[in-house]
């Protein structure tokens, strides 16, 4: 446990970003999840707009710091190459 005053306030501040990042990632993963539902189900018209509300989503986590910038990229690539693949099938 720390003892000082600036470490005390450092975990304090640690927790509520550790906290915020939380909710951010988790929204990233239900939005991906989403997709992968709308694609199971077949629908294009709803896994167009789930891809645009997942890459929504992705840019904002990565305009926070959640993660960062080339993580974000990849991840919306990949997500669209899912979908691209499903349509095209």
């Amino acid at each position: 446990m720390a003892h000082h005053k600036s470490a005390i306030k450092r975990n304090k501040q640690n927790e509520k970003r550790r906290m915020r990042n939380q909710v951010v990632k988790t929204r990233m993963k239900t939005a991906a999840r989403k997709l992968a539902h709308a694609e199971k189900n077949g629908d294009v018209e709803a896994m167009a707009g789930e891809l645009h509300r997942t890459k929504s989503v992705i840019d904002k986590a990565a305009k926070k710091g959640v993660i960062h910038k080339k993580t974000a990229s990849r991840k919306k690539s990949r997500l669209a190459r899912r979908v691209n693949r499903a349509v095209t099938v």
